[in-house]
């Protein structure tokens, strides 16, 4: 969402996981600025980038939200040993592909010492590709409109025949937010339309904490191999306690709601359902989740925030477009020189990109 905001038109998005595909399927397909993109429910480690039916050099962009696993604190950080890294299979796509431009996404975890000859196996690799690598960076959520602290490590290749040097975005230009302005207007109806006596109070107790004015701790979705659905470790959910949020679970939906006590009502505050920690990841409401509470749920708490994708991805189009400007001015300078007997063959405006998560 963040690349398509960004300029990026999708030729595929391919995804393993079931319900993941079918929100994307729910939330594309439908959609006519989405015209033209498939999504592919594929094992990366057995599908082939040949498959994909691209030409070499056609796409302007390759990004990954490589799974995370492998490097977080949840996954016991066993990196290149730990079956579940994609990382491998990156750098074949890249290969294969040779786009434009290349984005990865992890945990900052990745960026630890024990991980420092694997992050440079990788950028040399790249580089010999035929790259120029920008390297990591770590780019806080909060730091682009998102209320949620959230930090990533974000990787940017862009190849070297690309004639603009790429500029990592911004973030002055951007308002913070915190929990309180993210979930007023949606924490309110929840406690309205509950329908129970006093729900007012409830509301205004919750208010009167989430106005510390702080950003949301980082949302956790965890793994299949985890229990259900919750928002994070002990020091996470004291800090969400701190705002007035019950992170010990999380709630239905207002239209589903059964158990307002639990859900709404309880000691340490209402919980959250998925629609709301959607809104702290800086999805827009309209986005839908498929599948059911947990995995929904962990979509969300697995997603990379859309306003920081759509962050780096102005940054990586403004140098592709830089480039185009700077090659049609050449061309049009040698043309006045020695005119050619074809006219050009204007390059398109429009750019592909292929999101693999």
């Amino acid at each position: 969402m963040g690349l398509h905001g960004a300029g990026f038109r999708h030729r595929a998005l391919v995804e393993l996981d079931a319900d993941a595909c079918a929100t994307l399927r729910k939330n594309v397909l439908a959609n006519p600025e989405w015209d033209g993109c498939e999504v592919l429910q594929r094992d990366l480690k057995s599908f082939e980038p040949a498959d994909l039916g691209c030409v070499p050099e056609e796409l302007a962009l390759l990004s990954g939200g490589v799974p995370c696993p492998p490097f977080s604190s949840a996954g016991k950080r066993l990196g290149r040993e730990d079956d579940r890294d994609l990382f491998p299979v990156m750098l074949k796509w890249i290969d294969h592909l040779r786009p434009r431009a290349v984005m990865i996404e992890n945990v900052k975890n990745l960026m630890e010492r024990k991980f420092d000859d694997y992050r440079e196996e990788i950028a040399e690799d790249i580089q010999w590709f035929g790259y120029k690598v920008y390297g990591w960076n770590i780019l806080k959520a909060s730091d682009f409109g998102v209320p949620q602290y959230r930090p990533r490590a974000i990787f940017v290749a862009i190849r070297k025949d690309v004639r603009a040097e790429f500029h990592w975005p911004d973030p002055a230009g951007y308002a913070s937010l915190s929990v309180a302005d993210a979930l007023v207007s949606s924490m309110y109806r929840r406690f309205r339309d509950s329908g129970e006596p006093g729900w007012n109070d409830g509301y205004e107790r919750w208010l009167g904490k989430a106005e510390s004015g702080k950003a949301a701790p980082t949302l956790v979705g965890g793994s299949k191999k985890h229990g259900g659905a919750d928002l994070g470790p002990t020091r996470a959910k004291w800090a969400w306690r701190q705002l007035g949020v019950d992170g010990t679970g999380v709630a239905e939906e207002p239209g589903d709601l059964k158990h307002p006590e639990r859900d709404l009502y309880g000691p340490l505050g209402p919980k959250l359902t998925v629609s709301q920690a959607a809104i702290l990841q800086g999805f827009p409401e309209g986005w839908k989740f498929s599948g059911r509470k947990t995995a929904a749920y962990r979509q969300v708490g697995n997603a990379f925030p859309p306003p920081v994708a759509q962050a780096v991805g102005e940054s990586i189009m403004a140098t592709l477009r830089a480039s185009d400007a700077a090659s049609a001015g050449q061309e049009k300078a040698r043309a006045l020189v020695e005119p050619r007997v074809a006219p050009r063959r204007d390059r398109r405006d429009d750019f592909c990109g292929t999101v693999v998560s």
